[in-house]
């Protein structure tokens, strides 16, 4: 049996694991092994990414997907999968009047912008090829969306069947029920919101399996054609790159690939002197460079927002686990003492941790820890503090960072690296990284040039293209930056515990 996963630009094939079912990619062409994709397959799941987005939905892929949901097939749409199934889907969250991307139409739902980023359980509503005899159970897994708000439109081709509980709605606390999956009248198309459905709920697999009649051998090939599926799918960066991943090797003239896994990783967390420095377009280059060099890179989120990772995660093809998102305050998924648990049994060559807006924003809430900074001294993780050059110009930059690390070497937090964004003058540069040159403790004096990016799609706020973005990112990154002087910044953490506020207040002199 087959069972296909849509593999085009801006889609994420291995955000996820999809139950260990998909066994055959489909790609732009529609085709399956040089035939036609409703031929041969039994179903399709469609991931979520930025498919809407990336316009990357072809006439040849919509038809064989329209066929499949004719024939009686299933058809599983999963966040961006889902909007792709739907009407319309509006991507103008930052724009003064709607940007609609058109659907396949085969779910009579809209979205328009709605964030949400939680770890959920649903409640199963109605049945479908997916909720078989499960109405009235709960599942559970996780939002990662920009354009979350699902409007119905009354029809039978929009029958819900999946309602979220959510704790955050547009970045405020908003406790309240959603609606998170809807099904055709057939019951054979499914679209949902709610990543890692099949692999937190092994019912939902099992309904699949029986819903295309798999009996015990068909079971057995589609785990084995699975495991060469997805080791097709990490071998290489992004989508249709040609990009390879090198086979990581031990030498000792590359201290990058000499590298081996043992336990606990070097971990470094990529901070910055405020919103809007780069961070996500930085650790989404640093992230591809080192995978492309072999590495399995683990790449953390400070905070909730995790839609800021996904660009990493589309290149490195690493899953978003529990450890992704470090928990702030009441913010997260997993305390940062888990955290380290758990990524030191996933084999990590290293992990990239990205901070949250500046490293002190949060640092005087009464609660602890609320801040990248605090995250970072609770563990001794050094940090490669980043500025942006756009806003204030380079000489702001080279100011910001230097009080920055001068604060937080007072903290006893480590910055043995800084990088000037967005440099529009190189010789500015060098003038300005002069106020540097007597810094004791500061290995590397980074620069990464203004880039250009389209107008819109250029951040995870927006209608992010992922393969432009990436692209660029890792470009950039490879070209400007030295990636063994980075790896060599990171450090094993150690968890100490966090500083009181009263302790910071005092450290700081604040009142």
């Amino acid at each position: 049996m087959k069972i296909g996963l849509v593999n085009v630009k801006g889609a994420v094939p291995a955000f996820e694991d999809f139950g260990n079912l998909p066994t055959h990619v489909v790609n732009h062409n529609g085709l399956v092994q040089g035939r036609k994709a409703h031929e041969v397959l039994d179903g399709i799941i469609i991931p979520g990414g930025s498919i809407v987005e990336s316009e990357s939905m072809t006439l040849e892929l919509a038809s064989e997907i329209n066929a499949l949901a004719l024939n009686g097939n299933f058809v599983l749409g999963i966040c961006s999968g889902f909007q792709a199934l739907a009407l319309k889907t509006d991507i103008g969250r930052k724009s003064p009047c709607p940007i609609e991307k058109e659907g396949l139409g085969l779910l009579d739902v809209s979205f328009s912008p709605m964030i949400s980023n939680d770890q959920v359980e649903a409640r199963i509503t109605s049945e479908s090829f997916l909720t078989k005899g499960l109405v009235g159970k709960t599942i559970n897994g996780f939002h990662c969306h920009t354009y979350g708000h699902l409007i119905e439109n009354g029809s039978d081709n929009a029958n819900p069947i999946l309602y979220s509980k959510i704790k955050r709605v547009n970045y405020a606390d908003d406790n309240r029920e959603v609606l998170a999956g809807v099904t055709n009248a057939e019951g054979n198309v499914v679209g949902t919101m709610i990543h890692g459905c099949l692999d937190n709920n092994p019912l939902l697999v099992e309904n699949i399996l029986k819903f295309i009649g798999a009996d015990e051998e068909d079971r057995r090939q589609i785990a084995e054609a699975n495991k060469m599926l997805v080791e097709k799918i990490k071998g290489q960066l992004g989508i249709e790159t040609n990009i390879l991943v090198e086979k990581k090797e031990n030498t000792d003239s590359n201290q990058c690939i000499g590298y081996i896994s043992a336990g606990m990783p070097p971990v470094i967390m990529v901070g910055s002197t405020g919103s809007d420095s780069g961070k996500t377009f930085l650790v989404t280059g640093l992230a591809g460079a080192f995978r492309r060099k072999g590495l399995k890179v683990g790449v953390l989120k400070v905070g909730p927002d995790v839609r800021d990772i996904v660009p990493a995660l589309y290149l490195t093809k690493e899953k978003m686990e529990s450890h992704s998102s470090i928990k702030i305050g009441h913010l997260g998924w997993m305390c940062l003492e888990d955290v380290l648990k758990s990524i030191s049994s996933f084999n990590y060559d290293l992990v990239i941790i990205e901070g949250v807006m500046s490293v002190f924003t949060g640092l005087l809430n009464e609660k602890v820890p609320y801040s990248a900074a605090e995250i970072a001294l609770a563990a001794d993780i050094p940090l490669l503090l980043v500025s942006g050059c756009s806003k204030g110009g380079i000489e702001t930059a080279a100011l910001d960072l230097a009080s920055h690390r001068e604060m937080l070497k007072k903290m006893g937090i480590e910055v043995p690296g800084i990088v000037f964004n967005r440099v529009y003058d190189s010789k500015i540069f060098q003038k300005a990284s002069h106020i540097f040159k007597n810094d004791n403790g500061l290995e590397m004096i980074g620069e990464v040039p203004k880039v250009k990016l389209s107008k819109r799609g250029g951040t995870p706020e927006v209608e992010i293209k992922l393969e432009e973005f990436c692209l660029m990112a890792l470009k950039t990154v490879e070209e400007n930056l030295d990636l063994d002087k980075i790896f060599s910044l990171a450090k094993k953490p150690d968890f100490k515990g966090y500083k009181s506020i009263k302790e910071i207040e005092v450290a700081f002199n604040f009142p």
